[in-house]
Parts: structure tokens; C-alpha cells; sequence
């Protein structure tokens, strides 16, 4: 018979589960006890935002806020620990208790100005905060089901959940603490000397080298190990910070492209899926273009030509008059439109030469006989093409 031992490490992931459980547990009923079960209405989307001290998180915060189109303020999680022995362990650069920070936060987002979604800076940053993060993800899931053919059911949708975290190197951080220490002394200097502007609290581990280099070895210790291990149930999201800014937030942007499968309803997401996205239709469309041309001028000669002869002759001399505005319209009765192919030639063609064509057909009726005896008023047909034509226009100089 085999017998099986826990290792260490095991053993305190295991007591670290536990702790979570009850801290959560607890936390849930006492909301439910306060706000009511139907009250527990929970962010639609949540952007875990994480990073080493120094990697730029109060910097890109308002930046991925704005990609997701969250216009709530972020919960920044240590600005939410304010008691007085909560100052005293950041001061030293150390973390508050896991059963403080769950309880703040879950009521922190209860607030209405969250339902849409929330960027937490900050959270999770212990293990025990992960799993407190993976039961509160299951008990909106759960609340999801209960409630999706109910009324309430807007204000129970299914969770999304962003983990981002903002990398940087140790002597990088470093060096960027001291920075901002050097920055927010030479403020508050001024402001002081002054009477102008606002005092910016100071972190002390920003104004000791030592004190810069234990905070880094903080979060790669706790905080690294617990944002790392979310790539396996979240959409994760690793950026390397040590770049320039607007090269971080390309990085960013490029990360956050839009995730359907995530952010819809399963019922929604289904129905939609037969549908290709504008990206999968744009990545081929240029070849696809080419393609189509080359036929035309193959297998429909004669047609091409003339359609190629009519645009020359008749639409280039209005659109040249209209290079300013970048808009022309032409009013067409040739019967070369009539053949649909025709006026796909013509479309591709703009769009080669980098116009944008759209075709309507309109049918205008004019009278032409009364028959005297029935009344009847005898009408011809008349089909006329309106073709807009819209290209980016000459700018204008003025002096």
C-alpha cells in the first residue's frame, strides 16, 4: 500500500485554502446579513491591476480604464486601509492583514457607481486573497444562475475577470522609487515654501535604498507568486513595464483586444460566433481585393474596361473638384450599372486606387400621359445611380 505525504509547501497552500474559506465566509455573511441576499450585486468586470513598486500602475491606471471604458474611480486597495496600525505596517513596507482587506473591498464594491466594472490596484497580492478572489468569482456565478431568467437578471451578469500585472527588474524599481521620492520632496518643498499647490504624501520606502529594495522583495516573495498563479483561471495579462510609456501602453492596448468569449453571455456569445469579427475580415481583405481585380481584367475584359473608361471619364473630374472636402457624389443613368458586377468593379476599384464607394439605385417615376377615359396617369421609369465617393481631403493651410 502506497502512502502519500503532503510536502511543505502543499501543506501551507492547504492552510492558506482554509483561511480563505473562513475569512470569506464570514466576510459573505455579514454582507448578507447587512445589504440582503437579492443586494449582492457585484461588478460586471473586474481588472485586477498589480505591479512591482515602481512598474507605473498609478500611471497606466486612467490609461486601461479608458481601453475598457470604465469611467469609475479605481479602487486603489491601499488607499482604502487606513486605520492607524494599517499605516504603521505600510510605513515599514509590509502588507495589511487579508481578513481587513477582503472585508473593505467586497463592500468597496458593492457600490453602485461599480455595477459596469472596477480596477483594483492592488488586489490580490497574498494567496489567501487569491482564493478569497476565486470563491467571491464563484459566489457572482452563482448569483448569475439564480438570477438569469428572473428580472433582476441585468444586475447579476456573468463575471469578467482581467489579472494584469506590470513587471519591472529590482534595480529599475529601485531606482524609480528613489526617483519619485526625489520628485515628491522637491514638491512639497515648493509647495511649502510657496503657499501654492497641494502636499503629496511621501512613502518613506521612497526615500531609503534599503527600505526601496525590501518593499520589491515583498512583492516578488507574496505579491508575485499570488498574480502569477491567476494566469491559469483568468484572462492574464504580463507586461514588461521597463519601456517608455507610451511603449507600455501599446503593450497594453495590444493586450486588452477585445475578448467576446469573456465579456458575453454564453446564449449571446453562440449566437454571434457564426459572425466574423472585422478583424478576421480585414486581415485577408487586401488579397482578396487583388484577387477579385485580377479577375475582372481575365474573365470580364470588356466590362472591366468600360467600367475602368466610365469612372476616368465621368467621376475623376467631380471628384478632383471635391479634393478639399473629400467627398463627391455622381449621379449615374448608364445602363452599364444595371449589371450588378459592373458596380462591384466599380467599388473595388475605388477602393484600390484608396476611395471609399457606396452605390444607392433609385427609381424616379415621371408622368407622361392621362389616359382620358380611365383617368389613369401613364408614368416612365427612370433608374438613377447614386454613387458617394469619400476620401481623406487636402488640408488646408492657413496663415
Amino acid at each position: 500500500m502506497t502512502e502519500f505525504t503532503s510536502t511543505p509547501d502543499q501543506q501551507l497552500l492547504d492552510l492558506e485554502i482554509k483561511d480563505a474559506h473562513v475569512i470569506f465566509d464570514h466576510v459573505w455573511e455579514e454582507l448578507e446579513e447587512e445589504l440582503g441576499h437579492e443586494n449582492l450585486r457585484f461588478p460586471k468586470e473586474l481588472i485586477l491591476l498589480g505591479g512591482a513598486p515602481g512598474a507605473g500602475k498609478g500611471t497606466q491606471t486612467k490609461f486601461i480604464m479608458n481601453a475598457r471604458g470604465l469611467t469609475c474611480a479605481p479602487i486603489v486597495v491601499s488607499s482604502l486601509l487606513v486605520t492607524p496600525e494599517a499605516q504603521e505596517i505600510k510605513s515599514k513596507g509590509g502588507m495589511v492583514g487579508d481578513s481587513q482587506v477582503v472585508r473593505i473591498l467586497l463592500k468597496k464594491l458593492l457600490e453602485e457607481e461599480y455595477r459596469d466594472g472596477a480596477l483594483l490596484d492592488g488586489f490580490p497580492r497574498t494567496r489567501v486573497q487569491v482564493e478569497c478572489l476565486k470563491l467571491l468569482v464563484d459566489r457572482i456565478n452563482q448569483l448569475h444562475n439564480e438570477f438569469q431568467d428572473t428580472p433582476l437578471a441585468i444586475s447579476f451578469r456573468r463575471p469578467t475577470i482581467h489579472a494584469m500585472l506590470l513587471f519591472i527588474g529590482e534595480q529599475t524599481s529601485i531606482s524609480r522609487q528613489l526617483l519619485r521620492g526625489d520628485q515628491i520632496a522637491a514638491h512639497n518643498k515648493e509647495v511649502t515654501e510657496t503657499g501654492v499647490g497641494t502636499l503629496i504624501n511621501q512613502r518613506a520606502t521612497d526615500l531609503s535604498e534599503n527600505s526601496a529594495r525590501r518593499r520589491y522583495r515583498v512583492f516578488k516573495e507574496q505579491t508575485w507568486d499570488a498574480l502569477t498563479s491567476l494566469k491559469e483561471i483568468y484572462h492574464y495579462h504580463f507586461i514588461n513595464a521597463e519601456g517608455p510609456i507610451e511603449e507600455v501602453e501599446e503593450k497594453i492596448l495590444e493586450e486588452l483586444r477585445y475578448q467576446s468569449s469573456l465579456e458575453l453571455e454564453t446564449r449571446t456569445y453562440d449566437r454571434l460566433q457564426p459572425l466574423p469579427t472585422a478583424a478576421e475580415i480585414i486581415i485577408h481583405a487586401r488579397q482578396e481585393l487583388v484577387k477579385r481585380l485580377n479577375s475582372y481584367e481575365l474573365e470580364n475584359t470588356d466590362l472591366f474596361i468600360r467600367t475602368v473608361n466610365i469612372i476616368n471619364a465621368k467621376f475623376m473630374p467631380i471628384i478632383n473638384r471635391h479634393a478639399l472636402s473629400g467627398r463627391a457624389v455622381v449621379n449615374s443613368i448608364d445602363p452599364i450599372w444595371h449589371d450588378p458586377l459592373a458596380i462591384a468593379m466599380l467599388i473595388d476599384i475605388f477602393s484600390e486606387r484608396g476611395f471609399h464607394a457606396v452605390v444607392d439605385k433609385h427609381i424616379q417615376e415621371t408622368p407622361e400621359k392621362v389616359d382620358l377615359q380611365t383617368g389613369v396617369i401613364r408614368r416612365s421609369e427612370k433608374v438613377v445611380y447614386r454613387i458617394q465617393i469619400h476620401f481623406k481631403g487636402s488640408e488646408i493651410r492657413r496663415g
